[in-house]
């Protein structure tokens, strides 16, 4: 096989491009609790098919659809919605059922799988599938589209051996995402025992107690700030991408302060958004200042807490799925534990420690992905050529 650009579909096994023939075409009461799971889209995150979630059918019918059964190394691609829904299937997927929302590409064996799967990872993958897919409000692939995807090709030595190297990058990042994950169970549990299992001793006062919202107005060239729901109040210059600036005067925006708090316009990860900057915010948000001597890291913590969120948020969100927001008047009356200000700020110092740890974790996960990106840009597009060993491709 030559070097250079070919299309995807010249390197797949006559007929291994295919699509699943049902999925979603079967009847609810087709579906078994133990069967063969179908996999769709909805089934692959981060690369990975999760198969608890996936829907299952009987090994009768399962086997009526040999020729749709997943073999370890099929990648497969999403036929519309989400793009970038893209994996690889290994061992403990293999045997499943394509299901009718996923196109499989089932590989040549002079093409290394491994190579592929970060191969398509690239964002130049994603841009390329969205500017060739059918639709405009849902973007659809076919395998005649998915065939002409263009794939940079090499001898496959040189793939195993640049797939063996950003896998490496790949186990860092998913070691760091493990730690994440059981540094935030800890955390949740210093929460509850914190807090949770202490709240009833406590002061319990309404949320308009404790807080009051401001509205201070016509602040000059004040700098622009944004409302995130997992980085609070922060400037705009701090997100990643392009962000709209509004047109006109920001005479309308509002003044939020170092230690202030700002309800957010939705309620996916708590909405109430710690500040500690001070800047402008939409006038959409509603700006909540401390009215008494309170710890204000405490707060931040208590507000992002699941304990918050499910026990005394619950209350004063309306509206269902995507649409959640939080009623302002609902909040304010919200009775919420307030312990002694020693106590806060002994609590605070605990679970700021707690958080910082997490925080690094998450990173040295970004620096690894960061990491991995400039590796495959410049490997998998052929700006760099990587020493063969021996050693290396054959262990």
């Amino acid at each position: 096989m030559s070097n250079g650009m070919t299309p995807l579909g010249s390197v797949v096994v006559p007929k291994g491009l295919q699509t699943g023939p049902f999925g979603s075409q079967l009847k609810a009461e087709e579906y078994t609790d133990n069967g063969v799971p179908v996999v769709m889209p909805k089934d692959i995150s981060g690369g990975k098919i999760l198969l608890d979630g996936a829907a299952r059918v009987p090994e009768e019918k399962a086997k009526k659809l040999a020729k749709h059964r997943l073999m370890s190394g099929d990648i497969l691609f999403p036929r519309r919605g989400d793009l970038g829904r893209i994996a690889v299937v290994t061992q403990e997927s293999a045997g499943c059922i394509c299901g009718s929302g996923c196109l499989r590409a089932r590989l040549k064996d002079e093409v290394d799988t491994g190579y592929i799967h970060q191969y398509v990872q690239m964002p130049f993958v994603n841009l390329w599938l969205e500017r060739h897919a059918l639709g405009q409000t849902m973007l659809n692939l076919n395998t005649e589209i998915l065939a002409d995807l263009p794939i940079f090709i090499i001898p496959k030595n040189e793939q195993v051996v640049i797939a063996k190297l950003l896998s490496i990058w790949d186990a860092a990042i998913e070691k760091a995402e493990r730690l994440i994950s059981v540094k935030e169970t800890l955390f949740t549990a210093v929460i509850q025992n914190t807090i949770g299992n202490r709240s009833g001793a406590w002061e319990q006062l309404q949320t308009q107690e404790i807080f009051k919202p401001v509205s201070e107005k016509r602040n000059g060239s004040v700098e622009l700030l944004s409302v995130t729901q997992d980085r609070g109040v922060i400037p705009r210059a701090m997100l990643e991408g392009r962000v709209m600036s509004p047109e006109g005067s920001t005479d309308g925006y509002k003044l939020i302060k170092r230690g202030d708090f700002a309800i957010s316009l939705r309620s996916f990860q708590g909405g109430i958004e710690y500040s500690d900057y001070q800047g402008l915010i939409s006038p959409a948000y509603t700006v909540l200042r401390p009215k008494r001597k309170i710890d204000t890291d405490f707060f931040k913590h208590f507000f992002k807490s699941y304990l918050f969120i499910e026990k005394y948020l619950s209350i004063s969100v309306i509206g269902i799925r995507d649409g959640k927001q939080i009623s302002v008047p609902d909040f304010m009356t919200v009775k919420i534990p307030v312990p002694p200000l020693a106590e806060q700020k002994r609590i605070a110092a605990i679970l700021s420690t707690a958080r910082q740890e997490i925080d690094l974790l998450g990173k040295q996960a970004d620096a690894y992905r960061r990491q991995k990106r400039g590796l495959m840009q410049k490997l998998l597009s052929g700006q760099w050529k990587v020493k063969i060993s021996e050693e290396v491709v054959n262990e």
